[in-house]
């Protein structure tokens, strides 16, 4: 309506109306400039758009202010939550690790342990497999094996050790695998916040304006209120053009007012239009130079005179905007309908940033609770895990390496059994030697003693007669005789050191070889006992 920024007065010009002038011309038709009136105040009802123009940019100008201060809040807490989500995973990896080492390490060590127990079991039931031969043991006695003669109460209490240091590592490999577990619950619960936060900020971005129309992906640009300014700036200046619409409005009102006041008969009708304009819509009726409040227009005050060039022009002033009113207010709810729709992206984009804002709030306040209350508690699980399983450790090392040493015993028991066998038939054959030798002996000594006899009785036959009897006693007297007498030898750690007196006198048994009696042992016993000291040399070499 740019033909209503002209003043009613600004042209002297006179223009043929077809109305009756001062001189006898036309009248124009009160009923005409009565519904341009009407028209002109059912416009006037436009002040409802913008009041709620006012209405949205107040709304606006806070959801600007209130998302500037979201997102800053948001982008820090977003900085700091992507530091807490690498130590938190970084720290169940080093939780993990902890976990898996000890269990490995612990499933090697039982290897090693269960090998160890296997082969002293071995060793033990070889013991009991191997009997004592009869020849060692006292007549009558009944049957006994190398075992009979180990005491293992050793071997238990070494097993009651282990077992006790084995249940304390599963113990605690049970309280760090119940710990991992819950764990693993604060991080799906992590991770489905984390999800809320994804779909939050898929669903943000998708609702952006600035966002393309292809599907969203997950690395997504996140709402920003950058984009909200130049939306409130739009805002303003809509609402702008609507007051400057809307004052064209009132001063087409204002015109139609006027000239409806200087028809004849058009004062008690202006009144009774003009009773009930819409709050809030300042008109003023112009009269000349003076301008008086619309509601307070009074029939009976005294109307500036208006030459008919003023008039004439006044209603083609009023005639040309009463064309454009309706494309006026249509214009008006075509600008409120923009701002409706700039307000409803803009307050998208709003909630776009608050839920961006309360989902990284939610997962930040997860991870402040899990921080300062439970994470600790995982952590010293897996230091607690770590100590017993180090203090374990070295008692079960220790423990195999006793079943070891009890090992390599009862694998010298069994050396040292069949060792003595070898010593039995070694001795055997000494005696056998020193009996040969015996009786090699006993041959030549006889055979000696014969002939001096022999050669005594000849002598004594030729020389007896002449030899005085008293010349030497001991010239009829038989040769002496040589016996061989067995003597029981002494125990070897009696045996004398030097500077000691001397060995002690050997006393002649009283029975047949009591002192050093040697078993009798078939020869296929030796050969066996051979054969188990080459396989045993053959299976554990030095």
């Amino acid at each position: 309506m740019a033909s209503s920024q002209t003043s009613s007065g600004s042209s002297e010009a006179d223009h043929d109306t077809g109305l009756e002038q001062d001189q006898g011309g036309p009248k124009p038709q009160l009923e005409t400039l009565v519904s341009h009136l009407v028209a002109a105040k059912r416009s006037l009802s436009s002040i409802n758009h913008v009041w709620r123009a006012n209405e949205i940019v107040t709304t606006a100008r806070s959801a600007l202010e209130e998302s500037v201060v979201v997102s800053a809040r948001t982008g820090f807490l977003r900085r700091g939550l992507n530091n807490q989500l690498r130590l938190l995973y970084g720290v169940r990896a080093e939780v993990e690790e902890v976990s898996h080492r000890g269990r490995s390490e612990f499933e090697g060590v039982l290897k090693e342990l269960d090998a160890a127990d296997a082969r002293l079991r071995e060793t033990l039931n070889t013991l009991r497999d191997t009997i004592v031969h009869a020849a060692f043991r006292p007549e009558g006695e009944e049957p006994k094996s190398l075992h009979d003669f180990v005491d293992e109460r050793g071997v238990e209490e070494l097993q009651v050790s282990l077992k006790g240091s084995i249940d304390r590592i599963n113990a605690a490999q049970a309280q760090l695998d119940e710990s991992n577990y819950a764990f693993d619950d604060e991080l799906r619960h992590i991770q489905q916040a984390l999800e809320r936060y994804r779909v939050a900020t898929k669903l943000a971005s998708s609702r952006s304006p600035t966002s393309s129309s292809s599907s969203v992906n997950s690395n997504a640009t996140l709402p920003s209120p950058a984009v909200m300014p130049a939306m409130l700036r739009s805002l303003e200046s809509h609402a702008q053009e609507m007051a400057d619409l809307l004052e064209s409005l009132v001063r087409h009102f204002d015109l139609c007012v006027t000239a409806v006041k200087h028809t004849e008969g058009g004062g008690a009708a202006a009144r009774s239009i003009t009773g009930d304009i819409p709050n809030g819509v300042h008109v003023g009726v112009r009269i000349g130079d003076e301008i008086e409040d619309g509601g307070d227009m009074n029939s009976n005050s005294a109307l500036e005179p208006m030459s008919t060039s003023e008039y004439q022009e006044m209603l083609n002033v009023l005639t040309k905007d009463a064309a454009e009113a309706e494309d006026v207010v249509l214009e008006i709810q075509e600008h409120i309908a923009d701002m409706e729709a700039i307000l409803e992206n803009l307050l998208a984009q709003r909630d776009a940033i608050l839920a961006v804002s309360n989902a990284t709030t939610g997962i930040f306040q997860h991870l402040s609770s899990l921080a300062s209350t439970r994470l600790p508690n995982y952590i010293a699980q897996a230091h607690d895990f770590a100590r017993v399983w180090n203090e374990e450790h070295e008692r079960i090392r220790a423990g195999m390496n006793d079943i070891s040493d009890l090992r390599s015993l009862y694998l010298g028991f069994l050396d040292a059994y069949d060792g003595l066998i070898l010593e039995v038939s070694r001795r055997k054959h000494v005696r056998q030697g020193v009996e040969k030798i015996l009786r090699e002996a006993r041959a030549k000594l006889d055979q000696l003693y014969e002939e001096d006899v022999n050669a005594r009785e000849a002598f004594r036959v030729e020389q007896g007669d002449y030899l005085p009897s008293d010349i030497w006693p001991g010239v009829g007297r038989e040769p002496m005789r040589v016996e061989f007498v067995r003597v029981s030898g002494g125990r070897l750690d009696d045996k004398p050191q030097p500077g000691d007196e001397g060995p002690e006198t050997a006393v002649p048994d009283e029975g047949a070889e009591s002192g050093d009696y040697i078993p009798s042992l078939p020869k296929h016993v030796v050969e066996e006992a051979i054969s188990r000291l080459k396989a045993r040399a053959k299976a554990n070499p030095l």
